[in-house]
Parts: structure tokens; sequence; C-alpha cells
């Protein structure tokens, strides 16, 4: 008589494994990291190693003497983690400002919760709000782009367009002033994190994630969408007042944090539906942020907001169960 085994569920399993998905996600963002290093040279080289090497150091001292557990650095999600941090900091942020960034985003934000799986909030971008609110300038010293040599300091288009807009002067004359277009945001000409330098590098990587079917592209479009047709309203009422729809889909954040921290596995819904209402919810508090706040960027706060309703989320949007049409 054969022995039949019970075991706890899933008793459906797939080929892919965390590894397997961590590692797709680090190819996707090489584009990304290429440009950075070309536009901001060795020094974002330097930051991104630290960023890096400080995700996995930590990851493996915390799980090994603190927790007594074995090391998870091998499933490539703290890479992955010290990868993004890097991109949402500017590339001359002190060195020792990265590591306290990295322990906030792996020991507080990850390791707290228990670890890949049971974090509420996204690790990369915890550790980069905490940085933002504890060392504002530092996180808000930028630099334009110059290729390999050293950069000049100036504001970004978001935060150049905020502070003149107090001063009166409209959104088009501040656009001509600094001589800010559409293809300057597109293939990288203007300052920002390390990780806004490249438009197009950051869609390729997007589209290689959903070509490999790492992630499902609901949650990044329905963010894109929102973010459209709310400038699109505002800036149809006052487009003096209000940048209009391209501008605010291609400035600060917003591809690389719709692209590659919205869409999570462990902070975002479970249901296409869910996953909808999410980037929607971050769409529209980003615009909120950008338009009415007093920071000129919104994303970061914008997913970590939404990444706290996701429970709920997961509760009203059911994910179709196994077996049922």
């Amino acid at each position: 008589m054969s022995t039949l085994t019970v075991s706890p569920s899933p008793h459906i399993h797939s080929k892919d494994s965390t590894m397997s998905l961590m590692r797709d996600v680090v190819i996707a963002l090489v584009p990304a990291v290429i440009c950075s290093f070309v536009f901001y040279g060795w020094r974002e080289i330097l930051l991104m190693l630290v960023s890096v090497a400080s995700c996995v150091c930590l990851e493996w001292a915390v799980t090994k003497y603190m927790l007594k557990q074995p090391s998870t650095i091998g499933d490539l999600s703290a890479v992955v983690t010290g990868i993004l941090l890097g991109l949402n900091l500017p590339y001359s942020t002190p060195l020792w400002v990265v590591f306290i960034g990295a322990v906030v985003a792996i020991c507080v934000a990850k390791l707290t919760f228990g670890g890949i799986g049971q974090n509420i909030w996204n690790p990369a971008l915890v550790g980069r709000v905490f940085l933002l609110v504890s060392f504002p300038t530092y996180m808000t010293t930028w630099g334009a782009p110059q290729g390999v040599m050293d950069a000049v300091s100036g504001p970004t288009p978001l935060s150049a367009i905020q502070e003149d807009l107090m001063q009166g002067a409209s959104v088009q004359d501040i656009m001509a002033e600094h001589g800010y277009s559409y293809a300057s945001m597109l293939f990288a000409n203007l300052g920002g994190s390390a990780g806004e330098v490249c438009a197009l590098a950051l869609l390729a990587g997007f589209v290689y994630l959903c070509i490999r079917k790492v992630i499902k592209p609901w949650i990044t479009l329905s963010i894109f969408a929102t973010v459209a047709v709310t400038a699109l309203i505002f800036w149809g009422i006052n487009p003096a007042r209000f940048t209009d729809p391209l501008f605010n889909l291609l400035s600060g954040g917003l591809i690389l944090g719709a692209c590659f921290m919205a869409t999570d596995y462990v902070t975002s819904p479970m249901s296409v539906w869910g996953g909808v209402v999410f980037g929607i919810g971050i769409g529209f508090l980003t615009m909120m942020i950008r338009y009415f706040g007093s920071y000129p960027e919104g994303v970061s706060f914008a997913i970590l907001i939404m990444n706290s309703v996701v429970p709920l989320l997961n509760m009203w949007f059911k994910q179709k169960k196994f077996g049922r049409k």
C-alpha cells in the first residue's frame, strides 16, 4: 500500500524561485545603473558599491548573529534593495549617509518584520525617506549630469518649478528659462537622483520584466494613467500654475518608482483589481504632493502610504482561487 504524504499548501509550485526573480530584477536595472555610471562617473560607482555591499553585509550579519537563522543573501533580495537605494540617492551623498540608509532599509524595514515576504513597506523607499527627513541638505543637493566629468549642482525640474512658482513665475517661463524639454528628460540631460538620469533605460528594464513575466503591468500602467489624467485636469484649468501630463510622467522618480518599487511582490496587492486601485492611489497621491505639498516629489511617500493599504486591498479584492473560473 502506497504511503500518502500530506503537506501544507501550496501544492502547485512554479519553477521560479526568489533568486531567479531577483536576478531578473537586477538584469532589468542594469541599463539604468550603467547610465548613472556614465553620467555621474566614478562617484556614483563608489556610491552604488557601498549601498549594495552594506545591504548584503548587514543582512548576512543580522540573520547570522542576531536572528540565528540561515543566511538569506543568496536570494539576491538584499542586492536589489542596495541597487534601488543607490538609484534613489543623489550621486554626491556622503558614503556614511548611504550606510545609514542601508541600515534602515535592511535592519528596520525588512528584517525587523521577519525578512523577505513579511515586510510591510518597500525597504529601499523606507531607507530613502528616512534619509530625506534626517539629512535634507544631502538629499536635496543635486548635480546635473555632464558625462563622466564632475557635474554642476542645480535644482531638479520639479524643485525648480516649485521654487519659481512661489516667486510668481509661470510654468512656461520657468521651463524656457532653465531650458527644460521633454527630449532632455527622456534622454538623460537633467539633474536628480541617479535613477532619474535616463527614462528610456528604466522603461527598457520594465519591458524586460514584463516579457519575463516577473511583474504584471497593471500597477505601473495604472500609476502612469492616473498621473496623466490628474495632471491633464489641473493643467487644463490653469496651465500657468500646473505642469502638463508629459512633464509629470518624465520628471522625478515616477518611472523608477512605478516600474521597480510599486511592483514589489511583497508590498503590492495580489489581485488584478487590487493592483489597479493600488496604482491609482499612488498616482493620485503623487500628484497631490507635487502640486500642493512642501516636497516637490511625492512618489516615495505615495508608494509607502499605499503599501500600508495593501492588507485592506487584499481583503477587498480576492485573488481567484486555483480551479475556479
